[in-house]
Parts: structure tokens; C-alpha cells; sequence
């Protein structure tokens, strides 16, 4: 699979994408639990034009937004101009390379599967490191069944592999979906995704 970050982030930034269901479902709990403003510590990892991003500076979070493409950033900054810039940190880099400081809201909208497989065990136990109690993730991780599976440089989950990648989370919300659809270009896909919200215990 030959995937072109540039038209991806053309047509995302065209249709105007609303923020993704299990990052509001995880406002929505942290807005249950009255989560002071100095708590809301959000990292977006893999934030693409950043669609997600503006939806957490919007909601009063702190964000720093993590892609490995420059163009991606730059259109991120574009969009938030100087209305967040105080509360909006970016960093430039693969997953590979990254470090995660405390956070108490990980996002990873449709991201984590572009992780090499050889370099998933690494980033998850990064991931883990930065939450404490009470912490959230949210995001998705593609199955098996997924039309992309064949791509060696991606990773791919059964639900029980899933479900252990979540030992020591109550999982608030976890949907396995599979359906023939499009991606954001234009091209036909299976789609195997679980949906996940997980607070860390």
C-alpha cells in the first residue's frame, strides 16, 4: 500500500471533519468528573491536520500534537493560528523516536496502526508510562480482517490481544466494527477497527 499523506491531509482538511466519537466520549467523562483546567493535559498522537487537536483546545485542554509529517504540523498551526497558541505545543516524529511525557488524555485517532510492528511493544509501553489514575486513552487500533492487513509495516490486532494490550484499564467504551467502506481519498477498503476509551487504574 502506497499512501499519500499529502492528499490525505488535502481532503481531510476540505470535508472538515468532526472530532473523532472516542475522543468525545472521552470529554464527555472527564466533564462528568469536573476535571480541574490544570489537569486537562492532553497528548494527540498521530494528529494529522489536527481535527482532534482543535476539538480539545476548544474544550480548554493543554495539547501537544505529535505527527511524523512536517505538512501535517504546518497545517495544524495554520488552523489554530493565535487563538490557542498559548495552550498548543507540536513535535515533529515517528512514532519510533517519540517520548511521551505525563498526560492525562492520550489520543490516537486512527494512528496507532501506522506503527511498524517491530516498534508497537516499545510506543504502547510509552503509552502506559505516561498516565497515572484516572488517566485516559482513546483511540483505535485496525483488526486483523482490515483490507491493509498485508502491509508488513503496520500493526494489526485480534480483540484478545486487544483486551491484553488493556490489563490494569476499565474500558469504558470498546467497539469492534467491521464494514466495506472508503478512505479519506477515495479508495475502497475493509475497515476492521476497534474503538476504544480505556481509563487507567
Amino acid at each position: 500500500m502506497m499512501y499519500s499523506w499529502d492528499k490525505h491531509y488535502s481532503e481531510v482538511d476540505s470535508r472538515k471533519l468532526s472530532a473523532a466519537y472516542t475522543l468525545s466520549f472521552a470529554l464527555d467523562q472527564f466533564k462528568k468528573e469536573l476535571l480541574p483546567k490544570r489537569k486537562r493535559l492532553a497528548i494527540d498522537l498521530g494528529c494529522g491536520n489536527g481535527t482532534d487537536t482543535l476539538a480539545l483546545l476548544a474544550n480548554g485542554w493543554s495539547v501537544l500534537a505529535i505527527d511524523k509529517e512536517r505538512l501535517a504540523i504546518d497545517q495544524l498551526l495554520i488552523s489554530a493560528k493565535d487563538q490557542y497558541a498559548a495552550e498548543l505545543n507540536t513535535l515533529v516524529d515517528p512514532f519510533s523516536e517519540i517520548s511521551i511525557p505525563a498526560a492525562t488524555l492520550i489520543n490516537a485517532s486512527f494512528s496507532l496502526p501506522f506503527c511498524h510492528p517491530d516498534d508497537f511493544n516499545l510506543l504502547w509501553n510509552k503509552i502506559i508510562n505516561a498516565l497515572s489514575p484516572g488517566s485516559r486513552f482513546a483511540g483505535h487500533l485496525f483488526g486483523t480482517e482490515d483490507s491493509w492487513s498485508v502491509n508488513t509495516y503496520m500493526t494489526f490486532h485480534q480483540a484478545h490481544q486487544v483486551k491484553k494490550l488493556f490489563n490494569g484499564f476499565s474500558i469504558e467504551h470498546l467497539e469492534e466494527t467491521r464494514r466495506n467502506g472508503k478512505t479519506i481519498g477515495g479508495g475502497i477498503k475493509r475497515w476492521h477497527v476497534f474503538h476504544i476509551v480505556a481509563c487507567y487504574q
